[in-house]
């Protein structure tokens, strides 16, 4: 008996170190790039141009961070970046929420109709060219909208809001019911209360989404004055291989002085906010994506 416990003990004991080492190399997988970034950025153009610099800076300076940070042209691309990431987050949240909730509820027409023409969605697409014509024809090519309007309701998201939103207790909406509210007010005084977790998830699902997409920038908009961070962030990347098709694209002509440090200095300009943002909502987000699946 005291062998099978110990055999038992040490099978956990072996099971647990392999989950921590295979999460820990996944992690590191993760988190190497972004240390090699940062290094680079703050290492001297002669250690990058030598090949010294691994995870750690060489020769630390600041000057690549300071050519990135005196550019008005990214500080007006990140202010594009985050106008457009709050209002597309809030407008997604909100199509969302409104979207869920009512196929959540059995006496609505259409219901499974409705649900197949959402999931219809989420597998085909009109394709690239359908929809810039589409952009074209309705005016939005250049302006914002371009980039907040179409991308607006993720079916995805909405699935796992309505998931969620299954979970809560039809007692609660009874009760609501029988003291007099109507649905708007059970959704804004007792749903949303009690979705605050998958909200907060969702929400960052939105906003990192938006704030690490360029490919529809790319198409639809001209103006430089409108160009989020990432795309400018694309175009100093293309910087070494045509550094004219760059500066005319808006890059700066200042990443020519040192390209890789100046691009590691951008990468990480671009991405800081965004990392900010997640600790004040990481208590919500395993709770979020948790609780809304213990129903189907």
């Amino acid at each position: 008996m005291k062998r099978r416990l110990t055999l038992r003990r040490l099978g956990s004991g072996f099971y647990e170190y392999t989950i921590v080492f295979i999460i820990f190399f996944a992690v590191a997988l993760c988190l190497l790039p972004v240390m090699h970034a940062a290094a680079i950025s703050l290492s001297s153009n002669s250690a990058i141009i030598n090949d010294r610099v691994t995870i750690i800076p060489v020769e630390m300076t600041l000057q690549s961070h300071i050519y990135v940070g005196s550019d008005p042209a990214m500080w007006q691309s990140m202010l594009v970046t985050v106008v457009i990431t709050a209002a597309y987050t809030v407008l997604g949240m909100t199509l969302t929420v409104l979207a869920a909730y009512p196929l959540t509820k059995k006496w609505l027409p259409g219901r499974r109709a409705l649900l197949l023409l959402f999931l219809f969605t989420l597998f085909f697409g009109g394709g690239v060219i359908p929809n810039y014509l589409l952009i074209k024809e309705l005016g939005l090519l250049n302006t914002l909208f371009a980039l907040i309007l179409p991308p607006a309701l993720s079916i995805w998201n909405m699935i796992i809001m309505k998931t969620f939103l299954a979970s809560i207790p039809e007692s609660l909406m009874e009760s609501a019911h029988i003291d007099g509210a109507n649905e708007f007010t059970i959704l804004v005084k007792i749903v949303l209360p009690l979705s605050l977790p998958v909200v907060a998830s969702l929400s960052l699902f939105y906003a990192v989404f938006k704030w690490n997409s360029f490919q529809d920038a790319l198409f639809y908009i001209n103006d430089r004055s409108l160009q989020p961070i990432q795309l400018t962030l694309y175009n100093i990347v293309m910087d070494l291989e045509s550094p004219s098709i760059a500066i005319q694209e808006g890059a700066g002509a200042q990443t020519n002085r040192y390209p890789k440090a100046m691009k590691a200095a951008s990468i990480m300009f671009a991405a800081i906010p965004i990392v900010c943002v997640y600790p004040w909502l990481q208590k919500y987000f395993v709770k979020g994506l948790t609780v809304g699946s213990i129903k189907g």
